[in-house]
């Protein structure tokens, strides 16, 4: 009589199908805790603050008093312009007032004397005419030159340039010599910013740019200093587009602080946008919300289900007293693994999360493993 071997795999089998599979359920206990959730972006450093320092007369550059990187407040004399032209177009100013203030004084005493003369009908009304009109063409230009006169002084203080705001010249554009040009724009001479007040244009996703907001938290950090974090705040978010190779992005505005001038213009910032904080929040995870308890099965230790008489918009399953009671909750705010409870819980409510097998034991021996299965990780093959 022939015997058969029987293989092993099916020895397994058979042991598996002879043991019940049952379950356990996970749990979570609710305790406060911190969510946050936050956006990536990147950006450019900019100043807050940020002048061209020009000219408004034409002239030849005298005098250079400051440079690049040097600090500079606000009043302070940076640069001079050659007087020389400027100085004499005030007295020649000056001299052409002159003439007219006598001019108009003599043409008004002769006004006044014809008046009266007219008055008396001791002259005729064409002499009297003639007589007012001089003087109101010699009002006219004595007035004229008062305000070219006014012109040549404003354009002779114009020659001395100083700094409009506190900050640290960034860029110096024109040499000692040079001649500067006043037309349609003003000649720039210098670029001074204001380093203690920075900003970050940051380029923020499509997807991303409805969850960003006025003053929401932000770190970032720069390539020059990898291992230094950086803050600052959403202060501006701008609905105007950018398209480049088919990515919108929006420009969110983020200002910061920068007392040790670390952050200078045009450096590249690494944003995280913080669009959610909270502390000490009562809050489960996600899946909690969708967990559904099993059917009553006889012999189960699982704990029997006890729902709501009436149905409830949002609802938990919390284990008490061997029970497993939904609960009616209020939601909060939520990230991408917790959900805020607002009320219907309260700190160590054991909340369930998901049923989990549990594998049987066969006998107190460790069930067969197949040779050709993988090894979990960390294993070791003998």
């Amino acid at each position: 009589m022939k015997q058969f071997a029987i293989p092993a795999a099916i020895l397994l089998a058979a042991t598996s199908c002879s043991e019940k599979t049952s379950y356990e359920l996970d749990t979570y206990t609710v305790e406060p805790t911190s969510l946050s959730e936050l956006v990536t972006a990147t950006g450019t450093m900019e100043s807050v603050t940020s002048v061209d320092v020009g000219t408004q007369v034409t002239g030849i550059i005298s005098n250079l008093l400051v440079d690049y990187n040097d600090q500079v407040t606000k009043g302070q004399l940076i640069a001079e312009i050659d007087k020389t032209v400027l100085e004499s177009e005030l007295k020649s100013a000056d001299a052409t007032l002159n003439s007219a203030k006598s001019t108009y004084e003599y043409t008004k005493q002769n006004f006044e004397r014809d008046k009266a003369l007219h008055n008396e009908k001791l002259i005729s009304d064409y002499e009297f005419q003639t007589s007012k009109k001089d003087y109101e063409v010699a009002k006219m230009a004595y007035e004229k030159s008062q305000a070219d006169r006014v012109r040549a002084a404003k354009n002779l203080t114009y020659a001395e340039i100083t700094s409009p705001i506190d900050g640290i010249v960034v860029s110096r554009e024109v040499e000692v010599g040079q001649t500067v040009v006043s037309s349609m724009s003003v000649a720039s001479l210098y670029v001074i910013a204001d380093l203690d007040h920075m900003q970050v244009v940051g380029a923020v996703d499509e997807a991303d740019i409805g969850q960003v907001k006025v003053g929401q938290h932000v770190t970032f950090t720069v390539d020059a200093y990898p291992d230094d974090i950086f803050t600052g705040t959403v202060t501006q978010v701008r609905i105007n587009p950018t398209t480049t190779n088919n990515v919108v992005t929006y420009e969110a505005i983020v200002s910061t602080t920068n007392p040790d001038h670390k952050l200078l213009p045009g450096m590249t910032a690494n944003l995280s946008i913080y669009t959610l904080e909270l502390e000490g929040a009562l809050a489960v995870p996600l899946k909690a919300l969708k967990f559904e308890p099993q059917k009553d099965e006889e012999g189960s230790k699982l704990p029997k289900p006890q729902p709501l008489k009436e149905a409830a918009k949002h609802s938990v399953w919390v284990v008490r007293d061997n029970k497993l009671v939904e609960t009616a909750v209020e939601l909060g705010m939520k990230n991408s693994v917790y959900q805020q409870i607002t009320s219907g819980l309260k700190q160590g409510d054991a909340v369930a999360l998901q049923y989990v097998e549990k594998q049987p034991e066969n006998n107190g021996q460790k069930a067969q493993e197949n040779p050709f299965m993988p090894k979990p990780p960390g294993s070791k093959r003998k």
